[in-house]
């Protein structure tokens, strides 16, 4: 078992585990007990109901956060020459040619957050599609980033738009923002990407879908928010 240290041990203290807390207390909660000398992230944990055997109960989706994330998500674009300034203009980090596809097959790494692709180059991916699936970003149309529309794939992405997914075991993990954030566009952040996970419900599902919605920052004690 991982030996906690001091100031974890102190911010665990002020948390009831067998309390529900409102989103408000919840999100006030987890920013006292935030303890690190750096600007921590802000996390939501979603256990669903969801039989992961069966793949149609993945949940998958996207969310336009209101306020953003706080940080910056390193792009990268597999377009064709014809849209490369596009790409660029509209704020891709790395455009995805040949040689990137090589360097990733070579090194199995990805040296950047998320991927965008047009239809055309999809077949091009094919080779590192298992390393990039493995690590969730491979381009996919229900995280709407395959379009030949580059320019507003890649505007909403810096924009503060965000893919989620299930794992294997029924869990959806996001980023809402930063611990430096106020408490109310965190409440709005949180809002809107519970409202989308409710959206993205699986249409055979039977049972209760949202089990339970914990709170947390990056290095921080979970707190357990009420439905």
């Amino acid at each position: 078992m991982t030996k906690r240290s001091k100031r974890y041990q102190e911010a665990l203290s002020k948390i009831d585990k067998t309390k529900l807390y409102p989103i408000e207390e919840a999100i006030k909660l987890v920013k006292d007990t935030t303890k690190t000398k750096f600007d921590s992230s802000m996390e939501v944990h979603i256990r669903l109901g969801i039989d992961t055997k069966k793949a149609d109960q993945m949940v998958r989706g996207t969310v336009s956060l209101p306020h953003g994330l706080g940080k910056e998500r390193k792009i990268i674009a597999f377009v064709t020459t014809a849209k490369e300034k596009v790409a660029k203009d509209a704020g891709a980090d790395i455009i995805g040619d040949e040689s990137v596809i090589k360097k990733i097959k070579e090194t199995k790494k990805c040296d950047f957050d998320i991927a965008v692709a047009e239809p055309a180059l999809m077949k091009n991916l094919s080779q590192v599609a298992k390393i990039m699936g493995q690590k969730g970003l491979m381009p996919n149309p229900k995280t709407e980033t395959i379009s030949q529309d580059i320019s507003k794939m890649i505007s909403e992405l810096k924009g503060g738009k965000v893919m989620f997914r299930s794992d294997d075991s029924g869990n959806v993990h996001q980023m809402i923002g930063k611990s430096s954030f106020d408490e109310q566009k965190l409440k709005e952040n949180y809002q809107a990407f519970l409202e989308a996970v409710k959206k993205s419900k699986p249409e055979g599902m039977k049972g209760t879908y949202i089990l339970s919605i914990h709170l947390s920052s990056s290095m921080g004690p979970s707190v357990k928010v009420s439905l």
